[in-house]
């Protein structure tokens, strides 16, 4: 007969506090966050204090100018200096071509959708098939194409308009957006070239894939023709734009700031870590009084209120300070590993694990993972992120053994096309030289790495 009855037992466990739980947080942080996050706290802690901001440069800061030179200096350096000064050499021709320039210049740069419904509400058609027109373009993406399908967009009455709607689309400039794929912007675009050798059209619709893998003789026969005709369609087929919304694609730069710069100086490695853009904080002395005041008053509630605040800006700093320490220890790591890598360039990165670098530093695999994500290394070719270093073994042959990274090989595989100069070497040609270099791919693994460099099969280069 079975009962139930308690028992104790003994074990360990590790349990988050909100503190470990928020240090792990700030450890995960890229510098802009930090800033951000660094304000919150500022705001929500009166006991934390900023000790030293970050270095500014400011006009009010420069003490040996006078007003009048600060406010010259002001406008020369800027991209417009205002009103020339009287009496100068400065024609009114020039001062009026400048005005209309400037006048004219955009806001923001102009996007797919405005350049397309610009032309297209000057068409010559009826208001109904304009609508539809901007109902098409207002659902193309970045790259001109549908993002849903076109039917879904008007309604059962507007449907007939729908086909004469999107011919007129695809005919604007650029020509082929409005289309569903890359393929069907390149029919479309080379039914509207006049200039198309007979054979473009046919390759393209029927003989696709064919194209793609060099196959111009069995291309020819089925089309009975010669394959210089073939050839004379490839070279015209390369002309063709195959995304082409990308002309007026409006994304905004992206700029990174380093969170570690790598230096060589005097054949050895400097390591610098950029805390220039996180400010100095501290304890506020005025709650140090009132902590201290509040134990010999013996005030339970303001003792207590002030004591907590204290403690959490205490640990608010040392929790950064530990962040910068950890990234210090993980980038020196980086740089004992791929030591090649800072001083040959990219070509040369090793295989290299997050387990070694934590059985460098002797932290957890997560930590390393935490540290590294969203964490930039200024080298000397260039910035990269911090999990950029981190890659799998590439098996060599001979007494090269495994020392190729994933990522080396990748660069090998751009440095080939690159020299190649995009003379159409075909994915098993760059296998064969990768081989002759003593790295075994294959290929369709050559394809895979050139297809997450953005680099387009032999046919496309």
């Amino acid at each position: 007969m079975q009962f139930q009855k308690p028992v104790l037992v003994q074990d360990q466990r590790l349990r988050m506090n909100t503190q470990l739980v928020q240090s792990i947080q700030i450890m995960a942080l890229p510098l802009l966050d930090l800033r951000i996050r660094i304000q919150e706290e500022l705001e929500r802690n009166p006991a934390l204090e900023v000790l030293e901001e970050p270095p500014n440069l400011s006009l009010e800061d420069d003490s040996k100018q006078t007003k009048d030179e600060i406010e010259y200096e002001y406008f020369a350096d800027s991209s417009d200096p205002g009103l020339p000064p009287r009496g100068s050499p400065y024609d009114e021709e020039g001062a009026e071509a400048k005005r209309r320039f400037m006048e004219s210049a955009p806001a923001r740069p102009e996007s797919l959708q405005d350049h397309l419904v610009g032309q297209a509400r000057l068409q010559p058609v009826s208001p109904e098939i304009r609508g539809v027109c901007e109902l098409l373009i207002r659902n193309l993406d970045e790259d001109g194409f549908h993002r849903e399908k076109p039917e879904t967009l008007v309604s059962e009455a507007q449907r007939g308009l729908l086909e004469e709607s999107m011919r007129l689309v695809q005919r604007l400039d650029p020509q082929g957006v409005c289309t569903a794929g890359y393929r069907e912007s390149l029919i479309v675009q080379a039914s509207l070239r006049p200039e198309a050798p007979p054979s473009a059209l046919p390759v393209l619709r029927d003989y696709f894939e064919d194209l793609e893998r060099g196959k111009y003789r069995e291309i020819a026969k089925a089309l009975k023709t010669d394959e210089d005709e073939i050839e004379e369609a490839l070279a015209f087929i390369k002309t063709l734009t195959p995304f082409p919304g990308r002309l007026y694609c409006g994304e905004e730069p992206r700029y990174v700031i380093p969170d570690v710069i790598v230096k060589l100086k005097d054949n050895q490695f400097v390591i610098i870590l950029n805390d220039e853009e996180i400010p100095v904080l501290g304890v506020d002395p005025f709650f140090a009084d009132m902590q201290e005041s509040a134990r010999k008053k013996k005030g339970r509630e303001v003792k207590q209120f002030v004591t907590e605040n204290i403690r959490e800006a205490r640990w608010f700093i040392n929790a950064i300070h530990q962040r910068n320490q950890t990234l210090l220890k993980v980038a020196r790591a980086i740089v004992e590993f791929q030591r090649e890598f800072f001083l040959r360039g990219p070509t040369y990165l090793r295989p290299l694990t997050l387990k070694d670098v934590a059985a460098e530093i002797e932290v957890h695999e997560t930590t390393v993972s935490r540290t590294a994500t969203s964490k930039y290394m200024q080298t000397e070719w260039g910035i990269f992120e911090l999990k950029y270093f981190f890659s799998n073994s590439i098996s060599g042959t001979g007494s090269w053994g495994s020392r190729f990274s994933k990522a080396g090989v990748k660069q090998l595989v751009r440095e080939i096309i690159e020299k190649e100069g995009g003379t159409g070497l075909s994915d098993q040609g760059i296998a064969d030289l990768l081989s002759e270099k003593g790295i075994s791919l294959a290929r369709r693994t050559v394809a895979k790495y050139r297809k997450e460099l953005d680099i387009g099969s032999s046919y496309g280069r």
